[in-house]
């Protein structure tokens, strides 16, 4: 991932789950609980969370794999990372951070039941390689999760039009300071493959044996699933 973008969220990462949380009234936390959902995990499992930021997702999944499971969240900025243990210590809740690149995974074949990545897809160099490195490292049958945002269509593509290119770089920008930031963020996801155009990347790697996606409030997010094999 460029050097741009990492300085990007280190600047952003104080603010980040405060400024996430106001501008998507919240709604990301349940986009992020219906993707652990999708994931099927269960007690036990080990699970991989890419991208995990101040592990908002690596937290969901220890939630549902439980004491007997593993989660390890990695992400590519330290200064967004370094929020995350506190958070998992403040739910009473053991997982692993670490720094790693989401297309170049430090770890073996097959080790993990699921990997993930929430709102990071979008921001690495080479999305198809991320992908297949979050399939290497998951056991055949496993699943490789992705929540991004997408463009909604209909009745609210022009609300959500309005709404992230003004209202969401004006309010981002006041609160953290960064008004570049919350520019890039929004504009990045319009021009992201989304629904058919984000499983054709999936289908791309060959590492998936079926994969599907949902729609999220409109359209706005998608949640992806790829089975491994």
């Amino acid at each position: 991932m460029s050097e741009k973008v990492r300085k990007m969220f280190a600047d952003i990462a104080d603010d980040y789950d405060r400024v996430n949380t106001i501008l998507s009234f919240g709604i990301h936390h349940i986009w992020r609980d219906h993707t652990v959902s999708l994931s099927g995990a269960k007690a036990g499992d080990r699970v991989l969370d890419c991208a995990t930021g101040t592990g908002d997702l690596a937290l969901e999944f220890k939630e549902a794999v439980g004491d007997e499971g593993y989660v390890l969240g990695t992400d590519f900025c330290a200064e967004m990372i370094e929020h995350a243990p506190a958070k998992a210590k403040e739910n009473n809740l053991v997982v692993d951070f670490e720094v790693a690149d989401a297309m170049d995974l430090p770890y073996e074949d097959n080790i993990f039941d699921i990997s993930s990545i929430a709102f990071g897809i979008r921001n690495v160099d080479d999305p198809v390689q991320a992908l297949k490195e979050m399939a290497r490292v998951v056991v055949p049958g496993g699943k490789v999760l992705v929540l991004e945002f997408g463009q909604p269509k209909g009745l609210l593509k022009y609300p959500y039009e309005l709404y992230s290119q003004y209202i969401m770089p004006t309010l981002g920008g006041w609160i953290s300071g960064n008004r570049e930031a919350y520019t890039y963020l929004p504009r990045t996801s319009a021009e992201f493959p989304a629904g058919n155009d984000f499983i054709a990347l999936m289908e791309e790697t060959g590492s998936f044996s079926s994969q599907f996606f949902e729609k999220l409030t409109g359209g706005i997010a998608y949640v992806y699933v790829g089975t491994v094999g």
